[in-house]
């Protein structure tokens, strides 16, 4: 159980400071990974929006082929809200075996973060720092877990509609150069991202990888209405405690 905990509070804080990095590979228990954060801000902003409700279920599903020809498909769903003042909740029932239903708020307003587990109705909670625009311009740029040896090229798909809103789409192209980390060949990762217009959040991400395999994350029965308020506020009868102050202090970072 303690375990599992670490993992969604690291899972929870990794949404809010890589919310535009490819999918990584879930660990299996949770599966929200950094498509949280997106959930709650706009594209490249840490920046919550605003005025701009939802509800949706979004899919994650990934296909993974081995050497000898094998392949590895999973799929996840989770249900997703985001209220007008840009607070976020996502719930994942819990899939395999051991692992239990659980739920993640992000809550901006009061700079707070929680991890529910309704089986045991107790809460993770976390302070959550967001860097303003003075902060962000002042940032030394980053480059993640990508080298300054690689190379990006960025193409605009124009204008769709998907799941019935209207999105802007972008593919880029990483290529990681033959050497990098001992690969005989280039290795060439292909993202592509539709933005909703309205919602400013992604709808749909495609993302292929040659290392771990293909991945699409969507969202669908998208209703643009006000969820209610409880949903963003830890329930009654709750035990809460704060999360690993090393998580903490990664949040801050």
């Amino acid at each position: 159980m303690k375990r599992s905990v670490k993992l969604s509070i690291f899972g929870l804080f990794s949404f809010l400071l890589a919310a535009q990095a490819p999918p990584p590979q879930s660990d299996g228990r949770h599966g929200f990974g950094p498509r949280f954060g997106m959930m709650s801000m706009g594209p490249g902003s840490r920046t919550p929006v605003t005025g701009a409700p939802y509800s949706a279920v979004q899919t994650t599903q990934s296909l993974q082929t081995l050497a000898d020809g094998n392949q590895i498909s999973k799929q996840d769903q989770a249900k997703v809200y985001r209220d007008g003042q840009g607070r976020v909740r996502i719930e994942r029932a819990g899939s395999g075996a051991g692992a239990s239903a659980v739920t993640a708020i992000f809550d901006p307003v009061a700079g707070l973060s929680h991890i529910l587990h309704p089986a045991s109705m107790t809460a993770i909670t976390n302070p959550v720092h967001l860097r303003d625009s003075a902060e962000t311009a002042g940032a030394t740029p980053r480059h993640g877990r990508w080298s300054d040896t690689s190379q990006t090229q960025t193409q605009d798909l124009g204008i769709q509609t998907i799941s019935g809103l209207s999105a802007t789409g972008t593919r880029t192209t990483r290529t990681i150069p033959a050497g990098e980390f001992g690969n005989q060949h280039p290795i060439l990762i292909v993202r592509e991202a539709w933005v909703s217009t309205d919602l400013k959040v992604p709808v749909l991400i495609k993302t292929s990888d040659p290392r771990f395999g293909t991945t699409i994350m969507q969202l669908t029965n998208i209703v643009r209405t006000e969820p209610e308020a409880s949903l963003f506020q830890v329930p009654s009868g709750y035990t809460v405690t704060s999360g690993p102050s090393r998580m903490q202090r990664g949040a801050r970072q």
